[in-house]
């Protein structure tokens, strides 16, 4: 694609999101010391970023991101392509993830919000960290069926831990409870009355949600599926997103992998940054916040593939 035809494609998707947002075009420099020591592609609201992490975060600037949502390797074995997510001790893992976390409070703004995730068994070196160093506001968990093998020695794990977190206990933070509603199921489906008010009234048809989530992992067969091992499902991003910030702010995800932070971001009128060691993941931000339609020379199209090798049933017959 050459500078005329991106640069008309940045002018058409200005002016889509002032249409539809009524938000001007984002100047990522001033984001940055130094925009041009890092490897990037933006359009008007979504920038992709190819490049470690750490490295990358050291080169934004301070107090400048509305909400963070950080989904880093969990310290498993999982591949993901060009690396693996294992360190030689549980001690490495988390010196590395109390890094990164400094990182991302040091660029988060005094009145933003983290929410992070890791495995069920690094959480509470985490947890105890966050709360020593910074002011955690709630425990999430996100929890999920599972149709796959279970373990016959103990209790299968069907859930992942999220911290919310921010910088201090007497900081501001958005929570636009509004957005976030969901069906109160007992008093209301029941139509019982609540005599507590006066005078008694049925019971509300909608609730904020409590700290407990339920939503499915992403399957193949769902449109949203993209080929990353560990993708998060949009409508958990979506209410992080709601919930914590509003039109226009910004929103980081240091570990993008699929880029469905920033796809999310991007979609309810957000500036999206992700970061990515993985040059595929990295294309694969490119196409789903659409910054670019190619990339040295290659078409960016969607091309689903299972993450797992294991054979079906009905393949295997």
């Amino acid at each position: 694609m050459d500078n005329e035809a991106v640069q008309m494609t940045l002018d058409l998707d200005d002016k889509v999101h002032k249409e539809i947002f009524q938000i001007p075009r984002f100047d990522f420099g001033n984001l940055f010391v130094d925009i041009k020591e890092i490897k990037q592609m933006h359009n008007s609201n979504s920038m992709a970023i190819l490049g470690d992490s750490i490295e990358v975060l050291r080169h934004i600037k301070s107090n400048t991101v509305n909400l963070i949502f950080a989904d880093a390797p969990y310290n498993i074995g999982k591949n993901f392509g060009n690396n693996k997510d294992k360190w030689k001790t549980v001690q490495e893992y988390i010196s590395w993830c109390k890094c990164w976390i400094d990182e991302c409070m040091r660029v988060l703004s005094d009145n933003g919000t983290m929410y992070f995730m890791t495995a069920t068994q690094h959480m509470p070196y985490l947890d105890v960290y966050a709360s020593e160093n910074y002011n955690v506001l709630c425990r999430i968990v996100w929890s999920y069926d599972s149709s796959g093998v279970q373990s016959k020695k103990m209790f299968g794990s069907l859930y992942e831990p999220v911290l919310m977190v921010n910088k201090d206990v007497k900081s501001k933070y958005t929570f636009n409870h509004q957005e976030i509603l969901v069906e109160a199921k007992t008093g209301a489906q029941r139509k019982l009355i609540d005599y507590r008010k006066n005078p008694p009234q049925p019971y509300n048809t909608q609730k904020v949600p409590g700290n407990v989530w339920e939503f499915s992992r992403v399957r193949f067969k769902m449109n949203e599926y993209e080929n990353h091992p560990t993708q998060k499902p949009e409508a958990l991003l979506e209410r992080i997103i709601k919930a914590s910030s509003n039109a226009g702010d910004i929103i980081l995800d240091p570990f993008s992998g699929s880029f469905t932070t920033s796809a999310v971001a991007v979609r309810l009128g957000r500036i999206g940054i992700g970061i990515d060691i993985n040059e595929e993941y990295f294309e694969m931000g490119l196409r789903r916040t659409n910054i670019a339609t190619e990339y040295n020379g290659k078409q960016l199209v969607k091309e689903k593939k299972r993450k797992t090798n294991a054979k079906s049933k009905y393949v295997r017959g």
